[in-house]
């Protein structure tokens, strides 16, 4: 390809990546562009971009996001949620000349994996990122719309298993009949709140996770465009958050779309409804904004099973998204 320049994307490369979206998608997504091109800006660490530009006109982008810490490892990943090409230069290798770019940046800063997650009925972004030596990875996609939690008998919270656990709240028609339900106080995640849900997941994981939810709180409060995490408090202290954000739209998908990044209870209050209370709140929220799904990615691993029970206790069931990966040698 004659003339072809690769670079990073600038702030100003904003409305041509808008309108080549809406080419592709049918919808101009420039919410979501916007806020990743603010995210990229203002913590450049935190990700990987490229633009594509032919005689000077920019003809194609790609954007990964960086994550460190996910599923209690600290192994860091690229994921890769964002990629385009002008319909008028598509299939001239300008795609794999993006990957190759974002694979060569990962080298330089260590990170040896590069993630992303498809709907299995894109045949054809399933057929390019098979032949760019991509392969299914060991996690699995649950969903959920976001009606409101009903539970129709007795039970305790999940999270925990093999926890000796009381019970403490019975759901009924989506109302506690003990005064659990009024007890349990449910607020939005706030900056403060990141020594407390890091010592919570340390309690979990055994393992310092404080960089990684020091990049998700800022990823929740500062890049996503809508707050939609919670803690929940038992007389004043913080004992189970949940994180959520809301995106609209990964290579063409245009429903609305919320993702839970992750969900922790403290292990002394396991058991007690906290971890159901929070989902509530969460679905709550997101039916009032009219939000349809919730995603979650987890680990396909005996170790997590029990927080996949208690998942699928709350209506999650298995998503038709997949889940790709490539190791960057």
């Amino acid at each position: 390809m004659s003339n072809l320049q690769i670079r990073s994307l600038h702030g100003d490369d904003l409305v041509r990546v808008s309108g080549i979206e809406c080419q592709l998608a049918g919808h101009p997504r420039k919410g979501f562009i916007e806020k990743r091109f603010e995210a990229t800006t203002t913590s450049p660490d935190g990700f990987i971009s490229c633009a594509a530009l032919q005689d000077g006109k920019l003809v194609g982008y790609a954007c990964a996001r960086i994550e460190e810490g996910e599923f209690g490892t600290r192994d860091v990943v690229a994921v890769l949620d964002v990629i385009g090409i002008d319909p008028d230069v598509q299939r001239r290798g300008m795609g794999k000349t993006l990957l190759a770019e974002i694979e060569r940046r990962m080298k330089t800063r260590g990170i040896g994996t590069l993630r992303t997650q498809i709907d299995w009925r894109n045949h054809w972004m399933i057929r390019f990122l098979s032949s760019s030596g991509f392969l299914l990875a060991p996690i699995e996609v649950l969903e959920r719309d976001t009606s409101r939690l009903v539970e129709e008998a007795a039970g305790t919270d999940a999270i925990n298993t093999g926890r000796d656990r009381r019970v403490c709240r019975v759901f009924d028609r989506n109302k506690y009949e003990t005064q659990e339900w009024d007890r349990i106080s449910v607020r939005t995640l706030k900056e403060e709140d990141l020594p407390a849900v890091a010592r919570i997941d340390r309690k979990h994981t055994g393992h310092d996770r404080s960089v990684y939810y020091a990049a998700k709180f800022r990823e929740m409060l500062v890049e996503s465009g809508i707050r939609v995490s919670f803690v929940a408090e038992e007389e004043g202290f913080v004992v189970g958050f949940v994180m959520a954000r809301v995106d609209f739209g990964e290579f063409g998908k245009v429903d609305k779309t919320a993702v839970l990044d992750t969900i922790g209870v403290h292990p002394a209050f396991g058991g007690c409804g906290f971890g159901h209370t929070l989902l509530s709140q969460l679905f709550m929220n997101l039916d009032t904004l009219h939000i349809e799904t919730i995603l979650i990615e987890t680990l396909l691993s005996l170790e997590y099973t029990g927080m996949q029970h208690f998942l699928y206790s709350c209506g999650f069931h298995p998503s038709q998204r997949l889940v790709l990966c490539k190791t960057i040698s």
